[in-house]
């Protein structure tokens, strides 16, 4: 190396030679005019000069359309003013931390990989596996739960209640669109990100953000007009009963509302000053996905007591109700298809990014060639059809079963288990890399050095790593048998899902390792 080159800068270069070796080919060296006598240079990420700014509101606009999801308000609408407590607890120790920390990792790590790159840095391969296999198959168990709401949003599309409850509880109706709505969204995947985003802009706009502030907007009045209401909105009924672990499985289950913060961080790069306005979009998001989920999930409780809730068609069933008693009966079906829409949208912004990441495995070498393979668009077009198939058979074993409440409510607690696994493995290795890629360049950091660091993601695998073991549990207010046989299935589907990468891993062979043209 050159001796005129100083010594702390060769230090720097021999401690971080492998991050430097990942960016040779997205970084460029331009010159640039000063004032100064002596030439200088600066170092370009590829790309970067050319992407547009995003601003604070842009940013949280974005975090708030990838989080919120209205499917789930009628599970925690059960509780009550309970489900605020849950809300807060989360968003202040879970949401907040995980957003913070993915913004260091997003940006001192910003190949391909995401969650894969980020673990396999801090511990190894296998972790790196266990993580991004995690997230994927939580994603692909989502989905089918995700559609049903979809289908059953647009079954409502109708002008008889009575046809349309019929409808959506029509198992080859529902066979039928989930299956239409989930290839279709396949397709829009297939076209590549610019598609996607597209799609999932205006889908998530229409479909979530608008009827979220519709919904809100109905139970204001409702509540100010005087009229009776199901729920005890009392003092004493916003904290719960921490005795009753039972009545604590479905709260387990919020953790997995504020699930996809993580994913916008990568823009991090593209904020002026970074540092101090990431965090600002972070807080603006939070308190906007807080109030939505707070105000929709009493909404609910307001009308409809805890027995009358479905976790399937209760949003839907509200959104009638306010509308007949406010006299709108002939605007409620825009409302149900715009609902299907943000679940379109939402599908369609979720297949492609987890599969895009598990296809950076296959190129370590985890993977066998045949899913290796990308189409025009840069997606690996295997992947996701091998995941539609799984998502095929996942729906057809949903709908058919005897109870569709139980069988939503098991799978949304696997989803919720696999998801859980992940962020706790996330924020171990940001607290891990603190220490072993210390002198790693980071476009951001969690305030606080390494106190910050230890706070905020401890914090959030502490409530995450509760969440874990509650998730396990039997939920109380949904009738699911033998709880022994639901727990014990739960656990063993759990299990099952962990088999597939340490099974690629052991197996890996190294002929799948792509060869350097």
């Amino acid at each position: 190396m050159d001796a005129r080159i100083p010594q702390k800068l060769r230090d720097f270069c021999d401690q971080n030679s492998r991050q430097l070796l990942d960016w040779r080919d997205s970084l460029s060296l331009e010159p640039f005019r000063s004032s100064g006598k002596r030439a200088r240079i600066r170092l370009v990420m590829a790309g970067s000069s050319s992407l547009p700014k995003i601003g604070v509101v842009t940013l949280a606009i974005m975090n708030v359309t990838t989080v919120v999801s209205l499917s789930v308000l009628p599970s925690e609408a059960k509780y009550g003013p309970t489900a605020v407590f849950y809300y807060l607890v989360a968003a202040f120790f879970f949401l907040t931390p995980v957003a913070l920390v993915a913004a260091e990792l997003a940006t001192g790590w910003p190949q391909e990989g995401g969650v894969y790159r980020w673990v396999s840095e801090a511990f190894s391969d296998l972790w790196g596996l266990i993580a991004i296999f995690a997230l994927w198959l939580a994603f692909t168990i989502m989905f089918p739960s995700c559609l049903i709401y979809g289908a059953s949003a647009l079954a409502f599309a109708g002008p008889d209640l009575r046809w349309d409850e019929a409808l959506a509880a029509n198992k080859h109706y529902v066979i039928v669109v989930v299956l239409l709505l989930y290839w279709a969204a396949t397709l829009v995947s297939l076209r590549g990100a610019t598609t996607v985003a597209r799609v999932a802009k205006w889908g998530g706009v229409i479909g979530t953000i608008l009827p979220a502030a519709l919904l809100v907007f109905f139970g204001v009045a409702y509540f100010a007009s005087g009229r009776p209401i199901s729920a005890d909105i009392s003092w004493k009924r916003f904290f719960p009963h921490l005795v009753d672990l039972d009545s604590l499985v479905l709260a387990a289950g919020v953790l997995l509302c504020y699930a996809g913060i993580e994913m916008n961080a990568i823009h991090v790069t593209q904020i002026e000053n970074p540092s101090k306005n990431y965090p600002k979009a972070i807080l603006g998001a939070a308190v906007a996905t807080l109030l939505i989920y707070a105000l929709g999930t009493l909404t609910i409780a307001l009308i409809l007591s805890p027995a009358q809730i479905d976790l399937t068609q209760g949003l839907l069933v509200t959104y009638r109700d306010f509308f007949t008693l406010f006299g709108l009966t002939a605007h409620g079906m825009g409302v149900d298809i715009a609902l299907a829409l943000g679940a379109f949208s939402s599908a369609a912004l979720w297949i492609s990014g987890p599969s895009c990441a598990l296809a950076v495995v296959g190129g370590s070498g985890y993977l066998p060639p045949f899913f290796q393979k990308k189409n025009a668009q840069n997606i690996p077009s295997r992947i996701l059809f091998f995941q539609g198939a799984l998502v095929t058979l996942l729906t057809l074993f949903f709908v058919l079963m005897p109870s569709v409440e139980a069988t939503f409510q098991l799978l949304n607690q696997l989803c919720t288990t696999l998801y859980l696994l992940m962020y706790i493995l996330m924020l171990a290795a940001a607290i891990r890399l603190r220490y072993s890629q210390k002198n790693t360049i980071r476009g951001f950091t969690v305030p606080g050095g390494l106190w910050g660091m230890w706070l905020l993601a401890g914090c959030g695998i502490i409530v995450s790593v509760a969440a874990f073991f509650l998730s396990f549990l039997p939920p109380s207010q949904v009738f699911i048998g033998s709880p022994i046989l639901y727990s014990a299935i739960l656990l063993a589907s759990f299990l099952a899902a962990l088999s597939l990468p340490v099974g690629l891993y052991l197996y890996a062979k190294p002929a799948w390792k792509p060869r350097l043209a």
